[in-house]
């Protein structure tokens, strides 16, 4: 299958530190703010952010969070955000127009400026986008749109800033967008066959892969409270 032409440019980067946000509740840094200037990557991502809890965001796996700025009239519109909630609601790091979740797979391997990134897997919301963005339906609702932006491993450190080009160069994965597997992932509703195929994926973040395993064994069993309650 020919390499679709997918390209965007970076409209915006986002970047944050640890703070106290929530009284009686851990620190987190969802709360980003523009980065102005090229900004270097490394294997964890941007330098210049910060992951408050390495069990839920950050690591080599979850280096950098990708939303799509496309949804933003959606959420805006049917008032889940307020009419002027802008991209950087979510605690994303890049934003996009252009790219979503049905376009991307996992496995993709994109050109971001001058460092060379790939898709890992998709966003599991956790209690913290509740309470940022004060709605307290709207971890459900990322599992019922399927919005729920995507997770990039880096492959080649470098630097990338606003107004960079980003394009795809490779797709080992054709079959398995971010939408098919972060459903698959967050239902639970995935056949034997898929869910053994999930699991033995390389290019497949590892806990999503050990999730998948457990799941062809029909152990579907997972307690969620810690991260949907904090």
């Amino acid at each position: 299958m020919a390499l679709p032409n997918l390209k965007t440019t970076i409209e915006n980067i986002f970047l944050g530190a640890k703070q106290e946000l929530w009284l009686g509740k851990a620190p987190s840094a969802i709360h980003k703010t523009v980065a102005y200037g090229a900004q270097t990557i490394e294997t964890n991502g941007f330098i210049a952010d910060e992951q408050a809890d390495l069990t839920v965001h950050g690591g080599a796996d979850k280096a950098i969070h990708h939303y799509a700025a496309d949804h933003y009239p959606f959420w805006c519109d049917n008032g889940h955000l307020p009419r002027a909630a802008t991209p950087a609601a979510f605690g994303e790091n890049i934003s996009t127009l252009g790219l979503t979740e049905q376009d991307v797979c996992i496995g993709d391997i994109f050109e971001i400026g001058s460092a060379v990134v790939q898709i890992s897997q998709g966003r599991q919301p956790c209690w913290k986008l509740n309470a940022y963005t004060t709605n307290k339906q709207m971890t459900s609702l990322f599992l019922k749109t399927g919005f729920t932006g995507w997770y990039y491993r880096i492959l080649t450190p470098g630097m990338a800033e606003k107004g960079d080009m980003m394009h795809l160069t490779d797709r080992p994965q054709d079959s398995w967008t971010v939408e098919r597997v972060t459903r698959a992932r967050l239902t639970k509703q995935v056949s034997k066959e898929d869910a053994l195929y999930l699991a033995k994926m390389p290019e497949l973040a590892e806990g999503w892969r050990t999730a998948f395993a457990k799941f062809a064994e029909g152990n579907k069993a997972e307690d969620t409270s810690a991260r949907l309650k904090g």
